[in-house]
C-alpha cells in the first residue's frame, strides 16, 4: 500500500502536527501526515482563539519563520485585539478571536495545496523502532509505512480519558476516541511518562443568552494582524465577546457537586494547568473572592455556538447547568455541550535534545502537548521546530536551534527540555529574560533571515522584512539628524505638560521623553513630510518609535545576552562523566548526567546545579 519510504512521517493533525507537515514537505522533504480524522486537521479543541500574552509573540514567530499560523490566524479572525498597550512594548501581545470552523478549513486547504505533502487518515497504534532508530510507523489495521523520521504530535489523545462528574470514558477529546498502544511501546523503550489533564467549558447557544446584561468586548478600532505577509488584510468588520460575572450564589451551586467532582473526590491525580485552572478549582483555592470573570465568545461569524471562558469544569451537568443559569445573561441558557477534564500521558521533555529528538531514538521527535505543554500556539511552535529538524536531519544538515535571546520558541524549547515540566507548560513574557529584545513587532527582524535561509521563508518575505528594516533604520536617522526650534516644539511640549526647550536641539532627544508620543512629534511639519515623501507604513512607524524611546533598554538587554552568551559557545562532550567532578554536589552530578546538556550555559539553567558548580565544571573542562 505504501511502497515508498517517506522522510518525515508526522503523526496527527492538530496544530504541532499541522506546523510540522507543512515545514518539512516546504523544506523538501516528502512527508506524510498521519490522523485519526482528517475533517479535524487543526482543530480548535479548546478556546476559539490564537495569541495574547507572549502567546501572539510565538505565533509572529512562527510566521516570521514561514509558518502557517499566522496567516490562518488572519484569514479566519473575526476580532483583533493588542494586549497590554498601556504597558511597554515587551508586553505588547497581539490575540486573535477565531472563527473556529474556518480557521480548521483554512488549514486544510493550506495544506493541500503544499507540495510533498501526503495524508493518510488512520489511528498509529506504534513506531517501527530497528536498533535505536525508528524506521516507521504502524496503524491500528496493521498497515506499516517506513520512514526515516516520525514527529509524534499526539495531543491529549494519548490514552486519553474524559470526566464529567462522577462519569469518565476514554477519549482524545469530545466524540473521538483515544489513541493506544505508543504510550506502551515508548515505555518498553525506556521512556519515562507521566499523566496530565486539561479542561474545556461548556458551549452554549447565543439566542439563549441575554447579552443586554453583560459588558461589551469590542476589538480595537484599528485593528492590526498576526502575518508579515501582505497576503492577509487586517479586520474590517468584527464581532465583540462580551464579559460576565460568576456570584456567591453561582459558587454555593458549584460547591453543591464538589462531593461528585473528579477533582475532589480522587479520580483524577494528574495535575492541570495552573493558569487555567477549572472553575472549581478558582472557587476552592480562592474563596475570599465573591466573583470571577466569564469571557462569551462567539465562535465564529455566523454560528450560534459560544464559548464560555472562565468556566472550564467537570463538575457533573447538571450542576454545571444550574450554576450558569444564576449568572446575569445566563437565565435561559441552553448547552450545545458541557465541560469536561481530559487526562493523557506525556513525557516528560528533559528526555529530547534541543532539535525535540528524542535521546533515546534516533530520528524520533516529540511535538506540543506530548512534552507537556498547553495551548495551540506552544504546540505549533514546537510543531514547526520539531518539523524543520526532521527534515534538516534526513538531509544530513545541521539542526536548527533558537537561542533564548533569539526566540520565544528558543525559551519555549530550552524551559521544556532543560528544567522539565510536572504540570502543563505555558509561555508568559515573564518566562523570557530578554524579552525587550523577543518583542512581537521585531519578530521579522529576529527571524525571516533565518527562515529564508532554511528555505521557509521567501525571497518575497525577506525583501520586505529587509525594507521594513531599511526604512526604520533611516527614519530614526532622521530623527537623530533633524533640530527642531523652540517656538515650534514648545507649544507640543507644553499640551502634553513636558518641559519647554529654549533653544534649537534634535528631534531624537525630544522623542526620547517618556510622554511624548509618535502622535505628538508628527504635528512638527518636518516630520509629518519625511512620513509622507517616504509613503510610511505602521509597522515601520511604530519599529521607529520603539527603536527611538527604547534605544537604552534594548541597547543594555543586548549587552547582557552578548556576555551571557559565551556559554553557549562552550561545548560539554556527549560522553562527559560527571561522576569524576567530586567537588561538584551530588545533586549537580546527579541532574547532569540525567539531562545531559550540551552546553555550559544549558547546564547553568538546570534546577540544583548551582553558580559554585559550574565554576567547578569550567576548572574541570580547562576553561
Amino acid at each position: 500500500m505504501f511502497n515508498e519510504v517517506y522522510d518525515v512521517i508526522v503523526v496527527g493533525a492538530g496544530h504541532a502536527g499541522s506546523e510540522a507537515a507543512a515545514a518539512a514537505a516546504n523544506m523538501g522533504s516528502k512527508t506524510l501526515l498521519v490522523t485519526m480524522n482528517l475533517q479535524n486537521i487543526a482543530q480548535m479543541s479548546c478556546n476559539p482563539a490564537m495569541g495574547g500574552i507572549a502567546k501572539g509573540q510565538i505565533v509572529r514567530e512562527i510566521d516570521a519563520l514561514g509558518g502557517y499560523s499566522g496567516i490562518v490566524s488572519d484569514t479566519s479572525a473575526i476580532q483583533f485585539k493588542m494586549l497590554n498597550k498601556s504597558k511597554g512594548p515587551a508586553m505588547w501581545s497581539p490575540r486573535v478571536q477565531s472563527d473556529r470552523m474556518r480557521f480548521a478549513e483554512d488549514w486544510r486547504m493550506l495544506l493541500e495545496q503544499t507540495k510533498n505533502l501526503d495524508f493518510y487518515q488512520e489511528m498509529v497504534s506504534g513506531l517501527l523502532v530497528e536498533g535505536d532508530k525508528v524506521v516507521g510507523v504502524k496503524t491500528s489495521l496493521g498497515v506499516e509505512v517506513r520512514g526515516k523520521s516520525v514527529v509524534l504530535t499526539n495531543g491529549t489523545f494519548l490514552n486519553g480519558l474524559i470526566h464529567i462528574g462522577d462519569k469518565n470514558f476514554g477519549g482524545g477529546r469530545a466524540g473521538e476516541k483515544a489513541a493506544t498502544g505508543i504510550t506502551e511501546q515508548l515505555v518498553d523503550l525506556g521512556f519515562d511518562s507521566g499523566r496530565m489533564k486539561t479542561g474545556t467549558p461548556p458551549r452554549v447557544d447565543g439566542r439563549s443568552l441575554d447579552f443586554s446584561k453583560m459588558v461589551e468586548q469590542p476589538g480595537d478600532e484599528n485593528p492590526e494582524k498576526f502575518s508579515y505577509l501582505d497576503v492577509t488584510k487586517p479586520l474590517k468588520d468584527q464581532r465583540s465577546c462580551h464579559m460576565s460575572y460568576t456570584s456567591p450564589l453561582v459558587h454555593d451551586l458549584l460547591r453543591e457537586g464538589f462531593d461528585r467532582s473528579p477533582m475532589f473526590n480522587g479520580r483524577i491525580k494528574s495535575l492541570g494547568p495552573r493558569y487555567c485552572p477549572s472553575i472549581e478549582d478558582k472557587i476552592n483555592r480562592f474563596a475570599d473572592k465573591d466573583r470571577h470573570q466569564l469571557f462569551v465568545e462567539p465562535e465564529g461569524w455566523n454560528t450560534v455556538e459560544y464559548y464560555i471562558n472562565g468556566f472550564s469544569t467537570s463538575l457533573p451537568e447538571d450542576v454545571q447547568f444550574k450554576a450558569l443559569r444564576s449568572v446575569a445573561g445566563f437565565e435561559n441558557v441552553k448547552f450545545f455541550r458541557p465541560g469536561y477534564a481530559i487526562e493523557y500521558d506525556y513525557f516528560p521533555p528533559t528526555q529530547l535534545k534541543h532539535t525535540l529528538e528524542t535521546k533515546l531514538v534516533s530520528g524520533l521527535y516529540f511535538a506540543g502537548q506530548i512534552n507537556g505543554t498547553t495551548g495551540y500556539e506552544e504546540a505549533a511552535s514546537q510543531g514547526l521546530m520539531a518539523g524543520i529538524n526532521a527534515s534538516l536531519k534526513v538531509q544530513e544538515n545541521e539542526p536548527f536551534i533558537l537561542k533564548r535571546d533569539e526566540a520565544y520558541i528558543g525559551v519555549l524549547i530550552d524551559d521544556l527540555i532543560t528544567k522539565g515540566t510536572e504540570e502543563p507548560y505555558r509561555m508568559f513574557t515573564s518566562r523570557a529574560e530578554y524579552r525587550t529584545l523577543l518583542r512581537q513587532d521585531n519578530a521579522d527582524l529576529r527571524l525571516t533571515p533565518k527562515g529564508f535561509e532554511l528555505g521557509l521563508a521567501s525571497e518575497k518575505r525577506l525583501k520586505r522584512m529587509e525594507q521594513k528594516h531599511e526604512s526604520a533604520k533611516e527614519f530614526v536617522s532622521f530623527f537623530e539628524n533633524t533640530s527642531v526650534k523652540p517656538e515650534e516644539i514648545n507649544p507640543i511640549l507644553e499640551s502634553k505638560k513636558s518641559s519647554p526647550v529654549n533653544q534649537s536641539g534634535k528631534l531624537f532627544k525630544i522623542f526620547a521623553r517618556p510622554n511624548i508620543e509618535m502622535d505628538d512629534v508628527r504635528k512638527v511639519e518636518s516630520v509629518e513630510a519625511y512620513i509622507q515623501e517616504h509613503n510610511l507604513d505602521r509597522e515601520v512607524i511604530e519599529q521607529t518609535e520603539i527603536q527611538v524611546k527604547y534605544s537604552g533598554y534594548i541597547a543594555k538587554e543586548k549587552n547582557n545576552a552578548d556576555k551571557l552568551s559565551r556559554l553557549e559557545y562552550v561545548k560539554i562532550p556527549a560522553d562527559f562523566d560527571y561522576s569524576k567532578i567530586k567537588s561538584m554536589s551530588f545533586e549537580a552530578r546527579e541532574k547532569l548526567k540525567k539531562i545531559q546538556p550540551t552546553t555550559v550555559s544549558q547546564a547553568s539553567r538546570i534546577s540544583g546545579v548551582s553558580p559554585n558548580d559550574i565554576s567547578v565544571l569550567l576548572v574541570y573542562m580547562g576553561r
